[in-house]
């Protein structure tokens, strides 16, 4: 069974960089999509970028756009998200999954249920990303 592991967050000012790393273990196949969801208190999980790896498509919530940034190391099975400029609303926990891309379907998409079967979808531990105004 796969493993992912989240890493990279911290505490930044307004308009600060942060880089986030998610490592998978066993699980990463050319039709799968990686992810990156983020989740405050009281609030549903939210994906923030999605990356389909066979189609190097990418998708991206309107609120991050310009900002952020997934790609994927393929030698290291590691995928991450850049974060550039960012705001006190991006605080949150952030996590990173993975799961086989839906077939006959919209692929990777930016909700738990749309970016692929529960069932087969990987998460990370979570990593803390708080920005102070």
């Amino acid at each position: 069974q796969g493993q992912l592991v989240a890493s990279g967050g911290g505490s930044v000012q307004n308009g600060g960089t942060l880089r986030l790393s998610c490592a998978a273990s066993g699980v990463i196949e050319s039709h799968y999509c990686l992810g990156w969801f983020r989740q405050t208190p009281g609030e549903e999980r939210e994906g923030v970028a999605a990356l389909y790896i066979l189609g190097g498509i990418t998708t991206y919530t309107d609120s991050v756009k310009g900002r952020f940034t997934i790609s994927q190391d393929n030698a290291k099975n590691t995928w991450y998200l850049q974060m550039n400029n960012l705001k006190p609303e991006d605080t949150a926990m952030y996590y990173c999954a993975a799961a086989p891309a839906r077939v006959g379907g919209p692929r990777c998409g930016l909700s738990v249920v749309a970016f692929g079967p529960p069932n087969l979808s990987y998460w990370g531990q979570g990593t803390q990303v708080t920005v102070s105004s």
